[in-house]
């Protein structure tokens, strides 16, 4: 029996289930895009040190994510910053794109 890969939005929703938020971040910062077409991780077209589906900021995000064991170039270590990054500053880090996922700013669970 053939069993369907889940499609990535699926996949960042299943993911983002306790913090439903992020998955509509997710949509408007990347569309669900981890990859580019021609196989290289997705960047940002405004910062092109935005990576991945989660739009995570290289500058920012890399050194911590990498000290974390968080890899932001794969679908799971990308998401994984992502939640990493919400836990502690709530929606703050994607309030660019807040016209889009919305204007309340959920903040931080600790």
């Amino acid at each position: 029996m053939f069993v369907e890969s889940p499609t990535v939005e699926e996949y960042v929703r299943e993911y983002f289930e306790e913090a439903p938020i992020l998955a509509q971040v997710a949509w408007c910062e990347s569309r669900n895009r981890q990859f580019a077409p021609n196989g290289d991780v997705f960047r940002g077209e405004i910062n092109r040190k935005d990576v991945g589906v989660m739009q995570v900021n290289e500058f920012y995000h890399l050194e911590t994510a990498e000290k974390l064991g968080y890899n932001l170039y794969s679908l799971d270590g990308n998401l994984a910053y992502a939640k990493y990054l919400f836990e502690r500053e709530g929606t703050t880090p994607w309030l660019s794109s807040s016209k889009c996922w919305g204007k309340e700013n959920h903040i931080a669970r600790k």
